[in-house]
């Protein structure tokens, strides 16, 4: 397919469009939709089993438009949707990704912003925010500080259904700038939202980093970090810890990382927001490998289950690596994943009304490893304390940390930050959001 025009001009596009992908690809494609702004966001489940969850393979997700002027990602998806359908069955890899991954694309965050967003304007603010003039990527609860701004209906869509799906791996779409940004976006020492030399380095920066050069090396250019003009920065490699280039408050990768122990990226594909038609093929050509390369990530790492002595499936226990402090959740199925780099790790897993656990493993380059826990009920009186290895060995020195994850939906409750100091950082960063993604 040879991209000459913007197919996803409004939402009666959109929908008829990917119903007519749906209805030619029944046994890969399904879509639904959720309660966004004034326009229903739309998420297309691109795999051999759309309809249903696979048990024991992982969900990823792709998330465009966030700010409705930021064009290229939303274009980008439709069509990685008609390559993925159409190439299902006839391509090995293809077909191995869809046959062991459910993906989730959502083309627009912002129907609404992108509706009054104008093609040829590269730079400028018309269009990024939603309806009600809020930036969608600001709107988030968030790990380090409190974010009075009021929530969107378009963030709470997408809080709820990240919540009802353990993602392992997602790529938020923007653009304005060509580098691939990972956590954390913010920080707990900078009193204004500006630019900063100083990384804000989450538990698992060496697997932010590893995604995120995953997706520049494999992309068209991203890789050679220029800068898209002399006034911007350029990125060693094409990718930068998100903070370290300009820090904010409510983004939406550190809350899918945090809230929700899904590994999400912020990839930015174009200089131009919204760049004319005539420039969409250079753009799909530049990015189509990386944007497959990327999602086999999840494949990386562990995956498992946590059962009890029995067999059955224990939802909703913690598990967290050890020494890597941001947890996350099993399946109803009792399913787990961590994307994770070769080694050895240690992994601490907890479910109210049983003996917590620790597991030693290894993690190897060929393939991901895969393990079951079996976590054994505690009986009144009994001591919490204790681990066993996956080895079954005994370790009775174990440092026992619980770490507790923040509840969502915290941190939105009024509609304006107040104050002067609030008023002179929002006025920066309201600079900075026109001038970056």
């Amino acid at each position: 397919m040879v991209l000459t025009t913007y197919l996803l001009n409004d939402e009666e596009v959109v929908v008829t469009v990917l119903e007519r992908q749906m209805l030619a690809t029944k046994e890969v494609a399904f879509i639904s939709s959720g309660g966004g702004g004034g326009r229903d966001l739309w998420v297309m489940v691109v795999s051999s089993s759309p309809y249903e969850h696979m048990i024991g393979k992982p969900d990823v997700k792709y998330v465009a438009n966030i700010h409705g002027n930021e064009a290229v990602g939303r274009e980008l998806m439709l069509h990685l949707i008609h390559f993925f359908v159409t190439n299902y069955g006839s391509d090995p890899y293809i077909t191995w990704l869809l046959d062991n991954t459910r993906i989730h694309i959502l083309p627009s965050m912002n129907p609404d912003g992108f509706e009054v967003s104008k093609e040829g304007y590269c730079e400028g603010g018309q269009g990024r925010y939603n309806a009600r003039g809020f930036d969608l990527n600001r709107n988030f609860p968030d790990y380090f500080k409190q974010n009075n701004k009021k929530s969107q209906p378009e963030t709470e869509a997408v809080k709820e259904w990240v919540s009802k799906i353990q993602f392992v791996l997602s790529g938020s779409l923007h653009g304005g700038a060509l580098v691939a940004s990972y956590p954390f976006d913010n920080t707990p020492n900078s009193l204004f939202q500006s630019y900063t030399s100083a990384p804000s380095i989450s538990p698992d920066d060496d697997v932010f980093q590893h995604l995120s050069l995953v997706y520049s090396r494999n992309h068209g250019s991203m890789y050679q970090g220029l800068p898209c003009s002399p006034s911007q920065p350029g990125f060693k490699n094409g990718i930068t810890n998100g903070a370290q280039w300009y820090p904010l408050t409510g983004g939406m990768q550190d809350f899918n990382y945090v809230w929700n122990g899904c590994m999400e990226i912020t990839l930015e594909l174009s200089c131009c927001k919204y760049p004319p038609a005539s420039d969409l093929q250079f753009y799909w050509e530049e990015n189509r490998m990386a944007l497959i390369k990327f999602l086999a990530e999840a494949h990386r790492g562990i995956h498992g289950f946590v059962i009890d002595e029995n067999g059955n499936p224990i939802e909703r226990a913690s598990i967290k690596v050890k020494s890597r402090d941001v947890s996350f959740l099993t399946t109803k199925y009792g399913e787990f994943w961590r994307i994770l780099l070769p080694g050895v790790y240690k992994l601490e897993v907890y479910a109210n009304g049983y003996l917590p656990r620790d597991v030693e493993f290894r993690v190897v380059e060929q393939h991901p490893t895969s393990f079951n826990v079996t976590l054994y009920r505690r009986h009144p009186g009994e001591d919490e304390t204790g681990s066993n290895f996956y080895n079954e060995n005994k370790d009775h020195n174990r440092d026992h940390i619980i770490h507790f994850r923040p509840h969502p939906g915290t941190n939105t409750a009024a509609e304006t930050n107040s104050g002067i100091f609030s008023s002179l950082s929002n006025g920066f960063n309201s600079f900075v959001n026109n001038w970056f993604g």
